[in-house]
């Protein structure tokens, strides 16, 4: 057997395992799994196993197997930006478009505000040599006012309020954040790698023409993927992840990160085939459990806490005070400003505090264009740690009894509320 071959052999069960093993002791607190397999991800990293036993964690993890994890890692990543893609539905607003969209904006506009302020004081002692003040700026920006809709959509499932007025209005409005960081990302990352602002703008008009591509081969996707499922569920797995693989091939060519071209073909990919969704169910059952643990420990191989120096402290808890203040603030203040009263409004905003995985691609992204250090990539991936594991408990002080928030009891249709009736 090829000596490359059994160091995979190990890293990969591993890894896998440890995941596992995080996001289920976290399940019992209450939190996603995925802050356990963030967790298991760095404490496989210099963090903690390298700190206390290098040879240890050079034997699991050699140099040698990295980029191979690395790669099916990212392989998994794209995988799951595309399902991302796949189930971002922004046609499912409803009345509430006004509110969404108010909300939306400014939860994303004013921690990019704060964000850019807090970027001029970073930018001295955590810009990496030769990266420029824009993109460097623009990207802290963009980091801080992310909200994360898939961990978003778990925490709303296993409260059941998924259905509830504020889960639907939340998740309407994570979904627009997702879409609208997206192309903020696209742009950033644009400038990052072209030369000049000609060839940034070139790469940005690429990139949407493609998109309007795939938009306009919709309806020929659409049918051939029917003609396939009439055949076999098999061919329509391999004709969608063909497809992803491509695309997120394209946008690299363009210029772009692979992971924009596996969420437009996500997003671009048609709804409502059973086929599909079956596919994508199973793409789902291999791509969470087995691939996404391997972009976590990447990740954690780049997030050192050992070595932080003590200053540099200071500077998380400002990004973690900017990140807080501006997400909250403005999905807060906005949701406040069209109407609702503050219970709901202060629901509204923990809810947008959600970080989570789409905050770790994002910040992936950024180590890989060498945007930002990798001091600055470990107090960003805590930020999202604490902002992440905070939603779900502050949620359930925010929404108490009320009605609106809380997920309905199994009788409630044979037996009338009072309380409930004079709420509306």
């Amino acid at each position: 057997m090829s000596d490359s071959l059994l160091p995979v052999l190990l890293a990969v069960p591993v890894v896998v395992l440890a995941c596992q093993v995080g996001g289920r002791a976290v399940r019992l607190l209450g939190q996603p799994p995925v802050i356990g397999e963030v967790l298991a991800g760095i404490l496989l990293g210099p963090s903690l196993l390298g700190w206390l036993a290098p040879s240890v964690q050079h034997h699991l993890l050699p140099p040698s197997v990295l980029p191979i994890t690395s790669a099916l890692g990212n392989l998994g990543l794209l995988a799951f930006l595309f399902l991302i893609g796949l189930e971002l539905d922004l046609r499912t607003l409803g009345t509430s478009r006004g509110a969404v969209a108010a909300v939306s904006l400014s939860g994303v506009l004013l921690p990019m505000a704060l964000g850019a302020g807090l970027a001029a004081a970073l930018y001295p002692h955590f810009a990496p040599d030769g990266v420029g003040r824009l993109p460097f700026t623009l990207f802290v920006a963009v980091a801080v006012s992310v909200t994360a809709f898939p961990v978003l959509a778990r925490i709303l499932a296993d409260r059941g309020m998924e259905t509830t007025p504020l889960g639907a209005f939340a998740l309407a409005c994570a979904a627009t954040d997702d879409a609208l960081a997206w192309c903020l990302l696209t742009a950033v990352v644009a400038l990052s790698t072209s030369g000049t602002a000609l060839s940034a703008l070139t790469t940005l008009a690429l990139t949407a023409a493609f998109a309007a591509g795939l938009t306009a081969l919709r309806p020929a996707l659409r049918a051939l993927l029917e003609r396939a499922g009439r055949t076999s569920d098999d061919l329509v797995l391999v004709l969608l992840f063909a497809g992803l693989c491509l695309s997120a091939y394209t946008t690299d060519q363009i210029g772009v990160h692979p992971a924009f071209g596996a969420f437009l073909f996500g997003a671009c990919a048609p709804r409502g085939l059973r086929a599909v969704e079956r596919s994508a169910a199973r793409i789902r059952a291999v791509v969470l459990p087995l691939l996404l643990p391997l972009f976590f420990v990447d990740t954690g191989l780049h997030t050192d806490l050992s070595t932080l120096p003590a200053g540099q402290w200071g500077w998380g808890a400002a990004i973690l005070g900017v990140a807080v203040i501006g997400k909250w603030g403005g999905a807060a203040g906005a949701a406040r400003l069209t109407g609702f009263d503050w219970r709901w409004s202060a629901a509204v905003g923990t809810l947008m505090n959600c970080r989570g995985l789409t905050e770790l691609v994002v910040l992936g992204i950024g180590i890989q264009i060498g945007v930002i250090s990798e001091p600055l990539f470990t107090l960003l991936v805590v930020m999202t740690v604490i902002t992440t594991a905070a939603t779900a408990p502050i949620l359930r002080r925010v929404a108490g009894d009320d009605p609106r928030m809380t997920p309905p009891a199994p009788h409630a249709e044979s037996e009338r509320d009072p309380a409930r009736e004079a709420t509306g």
